[in-house]
């Protein structure tokens, strides 16, 4: 049993003391794990009272709120606090430079007695914020005497609208992890081009073309000898990942000198040709070829436009950018974790980071202009894929968190918890829980600083996209925070500021005009997807777990699934139909050690999920009553299952499209199998291109499947 004043300490902060787990039993957190989390958070547990007392004086030792988030038609108030006695008037200051209803708020009764804070008697006013501000960033001021203070004033739509013929018909599209494929172009791996080549074969289709292609999160990783190959374990998220970039496409590859430029090409296609043969994905390879390409591209003088281009893009950028490719260079010469660089460099503010980057300015611009390059060819891509009729174009992901010792965690310490890693507990894909190896934001401290960092990031991958996948949506919610040392299973939840998280969300897609899908699978809480689907955030449901929980346990017929989701048959954390119909899952989980009951009782259980759905899809017309199905047959009627039901989206995994079997990631694992490096192949194991796909037998017969 928890004591009581750490429990109330705890329950402060928003941390769990306890807990139902994924089979419904009732677990409480121990005070070990709760004294840690607190003091990740700035808490001293140590003292329970005096932290309880301390926490209830922050907001008058302050004259506004650091930040106030608002949805639009909703009244609300705001409390100030100043001298007791004081006069004080708060206005508003529009984001477009104007003043919100004439500029001053209107003062409200308040009969809160004064205070004493740090032997000063301190007072409360408050001020009603009318409920029709106009979306967008506003800025409250008040001011007493001579004190002025400001806060963000965060105005959120209510709810996000379908944009287009979504709004009304169901749509579809593939979902692929874009580094796994190659074409006749690539260099190692799949790159932006390959990725407009998808957009534009599906969106022309006849009768029915796709309204967006899904891709694995593109976000930058650090660009040393061996690449980070999760997408899911970035360095930042604000900046993308220039492996991705196709070197030919920059304007300036043109005006290379010809024998360099044919020196280069003959590089990629023994590249490709080495590539072909291997069993897994050569980013590191590929990279380092087409590194040294872009290296020479780099040195190109750039005509006047180009350059002025190039300038308004390090400016609109700023702070964040510079950083950024700060952070790049320094860790080529450093390593990829800055907690082991030179004491002098872990302060990017200080004077040691600036000497650097100006003794390596080549470097840091280097790294400034591939992300100017990865900007312009996102762009590009994106323009490709609506232009030729999608409705949404690319639908990019975002990934859940950060690299401990990444950009991110540097450029943005203060906002970071330190001491504690993110990750899930057990579930029925992963019952020994999750460690993520990733740090979590503190809610306070992100709230402090104006959500200014979530801003930043939703805004930099809608930029080029007309739909975004948010990673473990309900981390919006509330993260497993996992004490260093600790087993994933020895953790607890601490929550966030959902409404403003979900609504800062909502004005960034809304001012995009796109789509947000919010990956809402295991274990989560049933009200948070309430409040998703109130705010117009689409969820995600993959056919395997869709299944009547309140019943008999069987699989939900398709006419009983949620609308507003993205609907898939598979996913990336899963083996491709074929396999997972195999039973492969359960072999690969049993292999690793992750499984919690003897294999042949997973592999009976996967055997009886197997002929439960073929008695289904038999019942329903989309087998023959008698006699056996081929696996190719039953993996176009399940898709044919996902097409009778009302899911607002539908996702058809490109891997299911040609045969393939592997799973590109097995949650829990991480060199103990290849995540996230296993390219695409058929189903005799040969590596599928690009250009074959439109030639494939099995993915035009699931491409109907799945349209309907």
């Amino acid at each position: 049993m928890t004591d009581g004043r750490l429990a109330q300490l705890a329950a402060a902060y928003g941390v769990a003391t306890d807990y139902w787990d994924w089979q419904g039993r009732h677990v409480e957190v121990s005070e070990q794990t709760l004294v840690a989390v607190l003091g990740a958070m700035g808490a001293d547990a140590a003292d329970p009272a005096a932290a309880l007392a301390a926490l209830d004086l922050a907001p008058w030792r302050r004259m506004l709120p650091p930040v106030i988030v608002l949805v639009a038609g909703a009244a609300a108030r705001v409390d100030v606090h100043v001298p007791d006695g004081a006069p004080v008037e708060v206005r508003v200051e529009l984001e477009d430079g104007g003043a919100g209803h004439g500029g001053r708020l209107r003062q409200v009764d308040n009969w809160n007695p004064a205070r004493e804070v740090d032997g000063a008697r301190v007072g409360e006013a408050s001020f009603a914020i009318p409920g029709d501000l106009p979306l967008g960033y506003h800025r409250l001021v008040a001011t007493s005497g001579e004190t002025t203070a400001t806060a963000p004033l965060i105005i959120t739509p209510a709810r996000l609208e379908l944009p287009g013929h979504l709004a009304r018909t169901p749509g579809w599209g593939t979902a692929v992890q874009l580094y796994s494929i190659h074409s006749g172009g690539s260099w190692a791996t799949g790159d932006l081009s390959d990725l407009s080549d998808l957009a534009i074969w599906t969106a022309t289709l006849d009768d029915q073309g796709a309204d967006f292609v899904l891709v694995n999160p593109m976000h930058a990783v650090a660009l040393g000898e061996r690449m980070e190959p999760s997408p899911y374990l970035p360095i930042t998220r604000r900046f993308t990942n220039p492996m991705y970039l196709r070197p030919e496409r920059v304007p300036e590859w043109l005006d290379l000198k010809r024998g360099l430029r044919k020196e280069l090409e003959q590089s990629r296609k023994r590249l490709a040709k080495a590539a072909k043969k291997s069993d897994v994905v050569e980013r590191d390879a590929g990279w380092a070829v087409k590194r040294v390409a872009l290296e020479a591209v780099h040195r190109v003088e750039r005509t006047p436009a180009r350059e002025a281009s190039y300038r308004w893009f390090v400016r609109e950028n700023g702070r964040s950018l510079e950083d950024f490719a700060r952070w790049c260079a320094i860790a080529e010469l450093h390593g990829p974790d800055w907690h082991a660089w030179p004491e002098e460099l872990h302060d990017p503010d200080g004077d040691a980071v600036a000497d650097f980057a100006e003794d390596h300015e080549w470097r840091v611009d280097f790294h400034r202009w591939l992300q100017w390059l990865m900007a312009e060819q996102l762009d590009e891509t994106q323009a490709v894929a609506r232009r030729h009729g999608m409705a949404l174009g690319i639908m990019h992901d975002l990934a859940v968190g950060v690299d401990v010792g990444g950009v991110d965690t540097w450029r943005l310490h203060r906002v970071y918890a330190h001491g504690v890693t993110v990750g899930a507990p057990p579930d029925a894909y992963s019952q020994t829980g999750q460690n993520w190896s990733q740090p979590p934001w503190r809610p306070d401290a992100l709230a402090a600083a104006g959500y200014e960092p979530f801003r930043e990031l939703v805004a930099g991958v809608l930029a080029h996209a007309g739909g975004v996948r948010i990673d473990h949506v309900a981390g919006l919610f509330r993260l497993w925070w996992v004490p260093e040392g600790a087993e994933a299973t020895e953790g607890t939840y601490v929550r966030y500021d959902h409404q403003a998280l979900v609504g800062i969300l909502c004005l960034e897609a809304a001012r995009a005009g796109a789509v947000v899908v919010g990956e809402d699978v295991g274990v989560v809480e049933p009200w948070t997807r309430e409040y998703l689907v109130g705010r117009g955030i689409l969820g995600t449901s993959i056919l395997w777990f869709e299944r009547d929980y309140a019943g008999d346990g069987r699989p939900l017929a398709p006419e009983a699934w949620r609308e507003l989701c993205l609907g898939s048959v598979t996913t990336h954390d899963l083996p491709p139909t074929l396999g997972y119909l195999a039973g492969d899952h359960v072999r690969l989980r049993e292999r690793l050690g992750f499984l919690t009951r003897p294999v042949e009782d997973e592999l009976a259980a996967a055997r009886e999920e197997r002929a439960t759905w073929l008695g289904v899809l038999r019942d329903r017309g989309l087998l023959p009553a008698d006699g056996e199905a081929s696996d190719e047959d039953i993996v176009i009627a399940l898709h044919e299952y996902l097409a009778q039901t009302p899911a607002r989206l539908r996702a058809l995994s490109l891997p299911d499209a040609v045969g393939d079997r592997r799973t590109q990631n097995q949650p829990g694992s991480i060199d103990e199998y290849p995540n996230w490096r296993v390219p695409m192949t058929d189903a005799k194991g040969k590596r599928m291109t690009v250009e074959k796909l439109a030639d494939s037998r099995l993915a035009a017969r699931l491409i109907d499947a799945t349209r309907g």
